[in-house]
């Protein structure tokens, strides 16, 4: 019996260190034997700070098993180039998905949820769920 392909999630920062970071975070949270892929899609490709659409294209190719590829993003310009790269038809997998969600929060809701071998909508909306967590 093979075993589904796990949902894709690409974290997107206008920082290389802030992606890679919250990579390592989410990743050693959902912890278990089957890690969902995850990549980071930080800054420039020189290293600055902003976005890449190559960056987050060749991500996003990296991640994608063939189950959907979640995409969460830190701030404005990030959402823009994502919502550019859907727009077109072949600059990420099928199935690829732009997720509303806090970075870090919905990161972390995102990696274990799709670990845990759920689809695409149930990898959304448990990182969008991470709206409601309350600090106080």
């Amino acid at each position: 019996m093979t075993e589904s392909p796990l949902v894709g999630i690409v974290l997107v920062s206008h920082s290389g260190p802030v992606a890679t970071a919250v990579v390592d975070l989410a990743s050693g949270l959902a912890g278990g034997k089957a890690l969902a892929p995850v990549a980071a899609a930080g800054g420039t490709p020189d290293g600055g700070l902003g976005t890449s659409a190559d960056l987050i294209a060749a991500a996003a190719r990296s991640v994608d098993r063939g189950a959907g590829v979640a995409l969460l993003v830190d701030l404005g310009s990030a959402v823009l180039t994502v919502k550019a790269l859907l727009a077109e038809d072949d600059e990420l997998p099928p199935g690829s998905r732009l997720v509303d969600a806090p970075f870090v929060e919905g990161a972390v809701a995102a990696v274990v949820t799709a670990s845990a071998g759920a689809d695409l909508d149930a990898v959304e909306a448990a990182a969008r769920e991470a709206y409601a967590y309350r600090k106080e």
